[in-house]
């Protein structure tokens, strides 16, 4: 008998600094039914990417400490992770032209999981 395919778990990685926020990020994915992996800056999320395999999403801040803030991360992921669906969010500035790749998605901070829903599946959609 043919046991049914298992689909892989779907992976999202958050980048914030601010623990509550990272919590209350985490939970959300989770709700969406990502398996989600957290760290605190940009820099750890790259390096965090160059040694793992399988992220289907970045969920990144914009201001973090450390040598990269989120537009950077965004840029670099998108270049060398196409396949990678990247969300952004930022209660302290907004993306100015050229800040993010095309298929990057801004959110203002404060967001609602409702809000995060809403634009994961019109990401998954596209």
């Amino acid at each position: 008998m043919d046991q049914p395919a298992v689909s892989p778990p779907v992976v999202a990685l958050v980048a914030e600094d601010e623990f509550l926020l990272r919590m209350e990020a985490a939970d959300t994915l989770t709700d969406a039914g990502y398996t989600v992996m957290e760290v605190t800056t940009a820099d750890a999320a790259l390096r965090f990417l160059e040694d793992k395999d399988g992220i289907d999403l970045l969920f990144t801040d914009v201001n973090m400490p450390g040598n990269l803030n989120g537009f950077d991360l965004a840029r670099e992921v998108a270049a060398r992770w196409p396949k990678i669906t990247i969300i952004v969010c930022s209660g302290a500035m907004k993306p100015e032209p050229g800040d993010l790749p095309a298929k990057v998605r801004f959110i203002d901070k404060p967001y609602s999981p409702r809000l995060v829903q809403q634009v994961l599946r019109e990401l998954r959609a596209a």
